[in-house]
């Protein structure tokens, strides 16, 4: 289900807690993936506070989408994100459900939220829900079988 897109203030700099509040996740979850995505790396002003620039709020945003929305493992969403990276793919909110080039000039108001996937993706999510959940009964019956055939060895 998708969730409506973010609308990011027309400022240079955020700071830690509104960064939190945008992406809708705690801080001690937004420093973690600053750990493990280096494409999210936000400046240190003099006090040693973090910074984030307009880019790094819409980074936190997709890596939300990827590991929330999208389902994928930490490994998982960095490969996609160095994917879309190479490619110079980020999607915003003004693209719709198209990918263009991430221009940081003239960064649109409002961003893809965690949610920012097509309706084919959305209905390739489905699919997939319901091919996972039909493999888990297919394993149950195959288990179920298997104690039988156990059993009946003794």
């Amino acid at each position: 289900m998708s969730q409506p897109a973010v609308v990011i203030p027309e400022k240079l700099f955020f700071k830690i807690g509104e960064v939190c509040e945008l992406a809708g996740v705690q801080a001690h979850v937004l420093r973690y993936w600053e750990s493990e995505f280096p494409m999210l790396a936000p400046q240190k002003n003099r006090a040693g506070q973090r910074v984030y620039r307009r880019r790094d709020v819409e980074m936190a945003l997709r890596i939300k989408e990827l590991l929330y929305e999208d389902q994928y493992t930490i490994a998982g969403a960095k490969k996609r994100l160095a994917y879309e990276l190479r490619g110079g793919k980020l999607r915003s909110a003004d693209d719709g459900a198209r990918e263009d080039s991430v221009n940081h000039d003239n960064d649109a108001p409002r961003v893809r939220a965690a949610a920012a996937a097509t309706p084919k993706a959305a209905e390739d999510r489905e699919a997939l829900k319901k091919v996972a959940s039909e493999l888990r009964e297919i394993l149950a019956l195959l288990e179920k079988q298997n104690k039988a055939f156990a059993s009946s060895k003794k």
